[in-house]
This record gives C-alpha cells, structure tokens and sequence, in this order.
C-alpha cells in the first residue's frame, strides 16, 4: 500500500511504527458554529481509511480532537452575548449529529483541549527550557528561526513570510514569524493559571499535546483539511520536534476542499451549505457518496445536482442489494476483492474502488437475469460497501421517522418509496410491527396509499 505523503509531496510506502498497529490523530471540529459541508469530507475521508486499515487486519487507534478554546470561539460568544460553553455545547451538538448520519464511526479517543491544558503547559515549558520559545509579558512565543526545519511541509520559505500573511502581529515578538504557545488572560476569557500568569493556550500547541498524549512520539498518520498544511501543521511539527527532538508524524494527508460556485467553502465568508441541514433534507449516505467519489485529495465542487447523482448511484447500490437479498455465504469473489484492494492500495483511490462496486452490480444483474449465480459477487459487494461505510441500514422506528419526514420536502421517489416498503416487508416478517405501522402511518400522512394485496405490496398516490 502507497499514500502519498504531504511531507515529501510523493506516494510512499506505507509501514507503520507497530506492525499490526496504525495510529492515527485527525484534526477535528473547533467547534464555534454549526458544521458546513466541508467539515463532513474530512470526516468520511479518514473514516473511510480508517475503515479499510481495519479490513486489511490492523488495530488502529483514531483519535479526533475537539478543539473548545480558541480565538473564533470567543469571538462568537462576544457577538452572540453568550458564554463560550453555550457556543461550544450547540456547536459540538451538531458535529456530533452530523457525524452520526454520515456514518463515521466513533473515535477511540476524542480529546478536549479544555481537558488536556496540563499537557500544554508542560510541552510549553520544555519548549523555553530548550530555546525554542520565550515568555514576554505573560504570553510565550514560538522561536520560528529557531526551528532550521521550519517550512518543510508547507514548502513555505521564511524570507518570503511576512507578518500579517496567516501570522499574528504582535510588539512581544522578537521576530514577527514567531506564533504564540501561550496568551495571557484578558477580561471575560476563559483562562488557567500556568507558570507565566493566568491565560489560555495557542491553537497549535494543543494538538502537538493532545496527539503526543495518546499516540506517543512519531505516530503514523496525522490528517486534516488542505487548509491546515500552514499554519496549523507546519507549526505542530515545528513545536513537537523541537520539544522531543524525533520526529513527529510519519505519513501525512490531507483531503481537498469543498467549494461552492467555485469559491472555497468557509464560514469566514459566508460561502457554505449548512451540513446538518442537508443531511436531515436528503438522504445522508448519499451525501457521504458524494465524497467518495472524487479523490480526497481533490477539491470537490457541491451542486444540488451532484447530490441528487449521488442519490441515484446509491439507490441503484440499494436496489441490487434487496434483489439479491438471501444470496450470501459464499466466499468474495477473489477477482473482484483483487480489484478493489488494488484501488485502495493506490492511495485510497475510492473512486476507483466505486468503479470496481459498480461493475459488480452489472455483472450481478446480468447473471441473475440469466439464471446463474452471484453468491459470490454478493459477499463482495457486501464487503466493500461495508468498508466505505454505504450498506443500506435497517433503520430503527425512531430514524424511520426522519428518512420519512425528507420524502415530504422531495415528494418522494419511486426508489425511495420501494426501499420504504422494502424495510417494512422485512419488519413485518420479523413480528416487528412497529416499524410496519410507522413506514405505513408516516407515508399515508405524506398521501402515499400502501396496499397489501395478494400480488403484493403496492402503492399509489391519494
């Protein structure tokens, strides 16, 4: 397996600290407002790799930090008149919403900055000890040209830098480049006391604590947006190597943006589509297609038509699924699984694993309609559909109710309808007839007739 490294700018090998172990620390919400469309990608993305690390046999450790101090979080409180915990208690409600729809999984560790400001101080205090950073008037800076390495992964000359350009000014700078580790405490911020006064830390330093707290020293894959290259990523290395002096992270990636009308999506403009908002209007496995299917390291242009492409793709996925539904038990079809770790191994090509997936459902369906056997297509498509995280689910009573509710902002479509009455089919089979009174009850009210008949479920609308 090859990924290609930001650190490098090449595909490289892919070999671990441990064998048999990955460790992983993926840059997660700085949660100071509700999550945009961009923030969903990064999720699936290294979902998506932590899921096939998985399927290839390694234990792998995920940690997603959530970032609960920070400037943009106390500029939000001050325009809201709010406190930062109600800011970050709305915000992370809604990450933590939108990254269950999208089916992410859990992380093993989610670490607070707010939890772990020990471990700052600390790492703070050997970068003093040790020259690279100096305390003034209660803040303490990073010594940037103390740091000859400084730049390597953003390919960012310090000469061409200046201040202002992504860098804080300050009259406590010995250098303008330099960024801070430490701020000292203003009125109604929230702050801790520390050995250089009462204050609150950097953006930076908490990753290079929080990441070394759980994953050690030169761990194996640090990801983020391809926003966080400079400053955030070129600073984390520079704090953690100048502090341990081993290297930091051994691979690193970082997925492309999202854009809207071919502008970057960010909430400092404006330009985005609201996540949550989306993924309770349409159907959120179709927005996690959507991802998938440009290579993560590309940007990725949003379109309602896009989306309603990706829907479709889905619903054919779905559909050949409920068709073959009983034909399982036979081995993956051992061609078909070659393919689609052969994309997988070149750099996460999911779009080419999605192309090995719907090759599988043609092949399916034209062995079925001939009468032979597609046992062993089917375990395959199980399992890669498994690993990019788009089986269709049998949902509960109470997200029943939600997939219901889009249909009435859609009107609703055949497949989507079908796959309703699919999932009742089923429920009524097990005695759980709940479910069958609530997909029954819910379509009604959307004045779609469900008729049980001896041919068959039907429907039609009222």
């Amino acid at each position: 397996m090859k990924i290609y490294n930001t650190l490098g700018r090449e595909l490289v090998p892919f070999l671990p600290r441990d064998e048999g172990n990955v460790t992983m620390y993926v840059c997660g919400a700085t949660v100071q407002a509700r999550p945009h469309l961009g923030h969903g990608r990064y999720a699936v993305v290294f979902d998506v790799v932590r899921r096939y690390l998985l399927w290839l046999g390694y234990d792998v450790t995920y940690v997603r930090n959530v970032t609960d101090v920070e400037d943009r979080i106390i500029e939000t409180a001050s325009e809201r008149g709010v406190t930062t915990e109600e800011v970050v208690e709305a915000s992370y409600r809604d990450f933590s919403e939108a990254y269950r729809l999208l089916r992410v999984l859990e992380p093993t560790v989610e670490p607070w900055a707010t939890e772990h400001i020990e471990d700052m101080i600390d790492l703070i205090g050997t970068l003093i000890g040790n020259d690279h950073a100096y305390a003034a008037d209660g803040d303490v800076y990073y010594s940037v040209r103390s740091f000859p390495e400084y730049g390597k992964l953003s390919r960012h000359d310090l000469d061409d830098l200046r201040a202002g350009d992504r860098v804080e000014p300050s009259a406590q700078k010995q250098d303008p480049l330099d960024f801070a580790l430490w701020k000292a405490a203003k009125p109604g911020e929230p702050s801790w006391e520390s050995p250089w006064g009462p204050g609150r830390p950097g953006w930076h330093i908490e990753c290079s604590a929080m990441a070394r707290r759980y994953l050690g020293d030169d761990f194996d894959i640090h990801a983020g947006g391809h926003d966080l290259i400079f400053p955030h990523h070129e600073n984390e290395i520079a704090q953690s190597e100048a502090a341990t002096g081993v290297r930091f992270a051994r691979y690193w990636m970082h997925n492309g943006l999202m854009n809207l009308g071919g502008e970057k999506m960010a909430k400092s403009t404006g330009n985005v589509v609201d996540l949550v908002e989306v993924l309770h209007s349409r159907e959120p496995s179709a927005v996690r297609l959507l991802y998938l299917r440009t290579h993560y390291r590309k940007p990725l242009e949003f379109s309602e038509e896009s989306l309603d492409d990706a829907e479709a793709s889905l619903q054919r996925l779905w559909a050949f699924r409920r068709r073959v539904d009983g034909l399982t038990g036979d081995p993956a079809d051992a061609e078909v699984m070659g393919r689609f770790q052969g994309a997988m191994d070149d750099d996460f090509d999911v779009a080419g694993a999605l192309g090995v997936l719907f090759d599988v459902v043609r092949e399916g369906n034209r062995r079925l309609d001939e009468g032979g056997e597609a046992g062993a297509l089917v375990t395959a498509f199980d399992e890669i559909m498994a690993v990019l995280g788009l089986d269709e689910q049998l949902l509960g009573v109470d997200d029943l109710a939600d997939q219901i509710a889009r249909l009435a902002d859609r009107v609703g479509t055949a497949p989507d309808i079908d796959g309703l009455l699919e999932r009742r089919a089923q429920a009524r089979a097990a005695g759980e007839f709940e479910i069958s009174d609530v997909i029954r009850d819910e379509l009604a009210a959307l004045g779609i007739v469900v008729e049980d008949t001896a041919d068959g479920v039907r429907w039609h609308r009222g």
